[in-house]
């Protein structure tokens, strides 16, 4: 069994990039014992002052997408030009074990070993939309320990797009060419969120189906209004298969990043989201202690069933749980 650290220990070892005690740290983070939420939230009050200091980049598409074969050519790309990165890669979880389905380090071999590149696959658990409810904190330890590039991989088109663009600076949406009807069944709302799209596997017999998704796209963000930002998403095109596309992606996350910091919005937005990871906590704290009390777990089973056979209404069987919550 491994010596539990102390908060200090945690720090200084996550501070000093040591990949070890990173991996230990974000792991205290995801502990749901009592006993290691205390060291965990002291050991985030330290690192916090070198924090911030990262290109945060969310990245998702519909399935068969090729996310992750993208995420390793274009973290490889990154590391080329000498950027550190980590890759927060939320698996979807197993209900029955609980762990990780995909295994992110077996898909993403060639990244994982790449010394300047760090690849955390974290089980969603229970957590509404498939990102992990610590996403947030393991992005300010890996900031902490140097890496300048956080990547935050979502499950795929879903909840987690709304709480991923919550959280990063720049909101990429992969998509594929010559599946039908390229607009059909895309939600407005993940379009609207996206800062740019990549249309991914422009190659071989498939690169002239890309390039006339690429202007159906671009044609369908024309009738979008404008973003509260005033960025216009481009549309590009992609092969990771090729290695193309790669640097014209990471162009224009780099010119996003430049007008927005001009303009003002990069630390605003980076203030609200703030603000929204506090009252998320206020909602997730308030639901846990709910859930904990010993008159609600004695009598939930009993009005559960009331509400079931209809001898009582949802709502009326809410405020009896909350009555004895007191």
């Amino acid at each position: 069994m491994q010596k539990r650290l102390s908060a200090d220990e945690y720090i200084s070892g996550v501070l000093s990039g040591n990949r070890i005690i990173l991996s230990r740290t974000i792991t205290l983070i995801e502990s749901q014992l009592p006993r290691d939420n205390e060291t965990a939230q002291n050991v985030l009050e330290g690192i916090l002052p070198y924090t911030g200091n990262s290109i945060r980049i969310g990245i998702t598409g519909v399935p068969g997408v090729g996310k992750s074969t993208f995420i390793e050519s274009f973290g490889k790309y990154l590391t080329s030009q000498g950027k550190k990165i980590a890759v927060l890669a939320i698996d979807p979880t197993s209900q029955r074990t609980k762990g990780s389905i995909m295994g992110d380090k077996t898909r993403m071999e060639e990244l994982a070993h790449d010394s300047n590149a760090y690849i955390r696959p974290s089980p969603s658990g229970n957590t509404l939309g498939g990102v992990t409810n610590k996403t947030r904190e393991t992005m300010l330890l890996c900031e902490a320990a140097g890496f300048d590039t956080i990547i935050v991989e979502t499950v795929g088109v879903g909840q987690s797009e709304t709480v991923v663009k919550g959280m990063v600076d720049f909101f990429l949406l992969l998509m594929l060419s010559g599946a039908g009807d390229e607009l059909q069944g895309i939600k407005r709302g993940i379009m609207e969120m996206a800062d740019a799209i990549a249309i991914t596997k422009a190659d071989g017999d498939n690169l002239q189906k890309s390039k006339n998704a690429r202007m159906e796209y671009v044609h369908a963000l024309h009738l979008f209004p404008p973003n509260q930002n005033q960025w216009y998403p481009p549309v590009l095109t992609c092969s990771a298969l090729e290695k193309s596309g790669l640097g014209e992606i990471w162009k224009v996350i780099l010119d996003y990043e430049k007008q927005m910091k001009n303009s003002g919005f990069w630390k605003s937005n980076r203030q609200e989201q703030s603000l929204s990871w506090m009252y998320a906590y206020i909602k997730q704290f308030l639901e846990n202690h709910f859930f904990e009390n010993e008159s609600v777990k004695n009598n939930i089973e009993y009005i559960s069933q009331q509400v079931l056979t209809e001898k009582i209404l949802p709502i009326q069987a809410a405020k009896k749980l909350l009555e004895l919550n007191k």
